[in-house]
């Protein structure tokens, strides 16, 4: 699909369980139709007790909409929701334009953002998975098309079922949906178990994950502690894939630190699923740091939003730290205060400015040197490839000679005392925790 600079008119339906900013209902949809390159011509919201099921707005409101569509000359209406699909023919019947929802739109944006092959692998399975129920909706207009009984009433196209060629044509595109479908499946599974392998390989060392909200700064964060030249932009949705770089925390502790796709409220289930692999590192992160933009006044939807797919992805336990990102822009010091109280651990930052990164590199130290212990390490005093080892891993409080070995009192993590013991044979623990 190709929306570059389409005219669009935006629609919502506000409902008691709608947790949108309902100062500005509407940003966000319009900030990802610029995403996907429409241009904002018009907006409209309804406020329901439930949506209509068989139009989502009410009779009234979509006669308006599509006279505001012709006043406008748009070309597409977006939903700022999912629509079945009997929802999206129904609409379409009567504004006479193409009709996009939420999740198409969203998938439309990750359509244009994939670069890798696995990301539009991901990215494919996920929009077929959106089509199939709505491929009938898609072969309506065989409706004028004459049946195999030629022009014969029972023959004819329209009558029950729509027969002929397009029940032929209908059931051989679900046939080839199947099995591009079972294929993706297959080629995102093998993609899965490396991913799950190379994460795994890992296991040793301490990893820390970057979660949050799509456009919160979570690649600028990564390139200001590590250099990592992430692509980053007040965009969203700018990255798909997985980046992974060392971080050093200080001389004697570097950490693995990964960035991920951002998040957004209502994230298609079949999205989540599909990039579940890319997502990988998260959900096997020793610590994640869900980072939010607290310069926006709905930084605790979009927290929300976040732990909800956290969950989807069964890692909404795991040790968590929030950082409150964009603090050089922040102006309602007050909400962010709230804010803070309703969450167990924070820090404020700018990835932007350097601001409050001391405070966070020391809170991922105190998380990385929890699993520490103190002990009694025997080295050969000719072993220098173990000497500087030790050196630069542990915290050396006091060392005691004699002729052939050295003792040291350390303090070191245990992850990393295990990795020297395995790599270095001559390595004795003579005393101390472990």
């Amino acid at each position: 699909m190709t929306v570059a600079q389409e005219r669009a008119v935006l629609v919502a339906v506000i409902t008691p369980e709608s947790r949108i900013d309902l100062r500005n209902p509407l940003a966000e949809l319009e900030s990802l139709a610029e995403a996907a390159g429409a241009m904002t011509v018009d907006a409209m919201v309804q406020k329901r007790r439930r949506p209509c099921n068989t139009t989502y707005l009410g009779k009234g409101k979509l006669e308006e909409l599509r006279e505001r569509c012709e006043a406008s000359e748009a070309g597409v209406v977006i939903f700022d929701h999912e629509l079945t699909p009997a929802q999206l023919r129904n609409v379409e019947k009567v504004v006479q334009l193409k009709i996009l929802d939420r999740s198409e739109l969203i998938l439309d944006i990750f359509a244009t953002r994939a670069r890798t092959h696995e990301a539009r692998l991901q990215v494919e399975l996920a929009q077929l998975q959106y089509t199939a129920p709505r491929i009938r909706g898609m072969w309506s207009h065989l409706e004028r098309i004459a049946g195999a009984g030629g022009g014969t009433a029972a023959g004819a196209v329209g009558g029950i079922g729509t027969r002929g060629p397009g029940e032929r044509q209908i059931e051989i595109d679900r046939r080839i949906v199947t099995d591009r479908v079972a294929y993706l499946k297959r080629q995102i599974s093998d993609i899965d178990r490396r991913k799950t392998r190379e994460v795994k390989s890992r296991a040793k060392e301490f990893t820390v994950s970057l979660v949050g909200y799509t456009n919160s700064g979570k690649s600028t964060l990564m390139n200001t502690l590590t250099n990592a030249g992430r692509k980053a932009e007040d965009a969203l949705f700018v990255t798909l894939d997985t980046k992974t770089v060392r971080w050093d925390l200080d001389e004697r502790k570097t950490v693995l630190l990964s960035d991920t796709v951002g998040f957004v409220r209502d994230l298609p289930h079949r999205l989540v699923a599909s990039f579940r692999a890319t997502l990988e590192e998260a959900i096997h992160a020793d610590l994640l740091l869900h980072v939010v933009d607290a310069s926006i006044g709905e930084a605790s939807e979009q927290v929300r939003a976040v732990r909800e797919v956290l969950e989807e992805l069964g890692c909404a336990e795991r040790a968590t730290v929030v950082l409150l990102n964009k603090m050089d822009a922040a102006k309602d010091l007050s909400a962010i205060q709230i804010l803070q109280s309703q969450i167990q651990e924070t820090v404020r930052i700018s990835a932007k400015t350097g601001e409050g990164l001391g405070e966070l590199i020391d809170v991922v130290l105190s998380y990385v040197t929890s699993g520490a212990v103190d002990v009694t390490l025997r080295i050969p005093v000719a072993d220098g490839k173990l000497l500087a080892a030790v050196g630069k891993s542990a915290q050396v409080k006091e060392q005691r000679y004699d002729e052939q070995h050295v003792e040291m009192d350390v303090n070191l993590d245990r992850v990393r005392l295990d990795q020297l013991l395995n790599h270095f044979g001559s390595l004795e623990v003579v005393g101390g925790d472990k």
